[in-house]
């Protein structure tokens, strides 16, 4: 009933305002629910346009390959809506990934220079795959436009199929420099459900604390490697903890394979990846 009530009132921002504070209040109702999978599709499409303008991609073919087939047997296990999940690789140095709102997923070139294997590589995916089943995105983003008093942007993002409005409300997703800024509880909720997807799509969930040791070594020797993941993710020693308790009874799976270790040999054959812009 709330999703209907904001269709007919997007152009009245008093009402909006009403219908925010009482659904985000008074009856306690989850944030994500005031945007519909819908809505975070199209909200993606023009978030992912603005990121391909903006991100250098490491134009492999074979590599890009890759990375959808691995990214794609995740997403098969990953439940919830059926996003249209798509996997870029930017050709940035620095170790980090992030999704957007609806499907695409982004990895930087730093992450395949830090992995020792496929699984961890797959375990970055599975994280950031879980973002996006959990729809954490469309919780974050209606917080902050209701925080902001940009409840107008939201309304007419939900009220129309794109355009100027749904262009300006996916610069909001852009503006920390393409990421939201998930809380603590979703980063704990994308690791567990990750490593269950990882887990049921055959690899060895145990690779995402390893490569979560990785990091903390990695933050030691080269800080500015992992600066930007650590400003949008907990500290890797506190994941570890959290992973370890989610993978206590896990064995198996597998950990590598001639793809990833074809993939690395391609990409150390390129021009080195480019620092990401201060």
């Amino acid at each position: 009933m709330i999703r209907s009530e904001f269709r007919r009132t997007a152009t009245q921002p008093l009402v909006v305002l009403a219908l925010c504070a009482s659904a985000l209040g008074s009856v306690a109702l989850p944030a994500r629910q005031l945007i519909s999978t819908s809505d975070e599709i199209v909200l993606g499409r023009e978030a992912q346009r603005q990121a391909k303008a903006k991100i250098p991609e490491v134009g492999d073919a074979r590599i890009a390959s890759y990375v959808q087939s691995v990214g794609r047997r995740l997403a098969a296990h990953a439940g919830g809506a059926a996003y249209p999940y798509s996997f870029s690789v930017a050709n940035y140095r620095e170790i980090n990934a992030f999704a957007l709102p609806g499907g695409p997923v982004w990895v930087h070139r730093g992450v395949f220079s830090a992995a020792r294997n496929e699984a961890q590589l797959a375990g970055v995916l599975a994280h950031e795959i879980a973002h996006i089943a959990e729809r954490h995105a469309a919780s974050q983003l209606t917080k902050n436009l209701v925080a902001n008093g940009l409840l107008s942007l939201l309304g007419a993002m939900l009220g129309n199929d794109g355009g100027a409005p749904t262009a300006r409300a996916a610069a909001q997703v852009m503006a920390g420099g393409y990421m939201l800024k998930f809380s603590r509880d979703d980063e704990r909720e994308a690791d567990r459900v990750g490593a269950r997807i990882l887990r049921r799509a055959g690899w060895d969930a145990r690779e995402m604390i390893a490569f979560m040791e990785i990091l903390g070594k990695q933050q030691g020797r080269d800080p500015g490697s992992v600066a930007v993941f650590l400003s949008s993710h907990p500290a890797p020693a506190e994941r570890v903890v959290h992973l370890r308790q989610e993978l206590q009874k896990t064995s198996g799976g597998r950990r590598d394979g001639d793809a990833f270790r074809a993939a690395r040999q391609r990409l150390n054959r390129l021009p080195p990846a480019k620092a990401m812009p201060k």
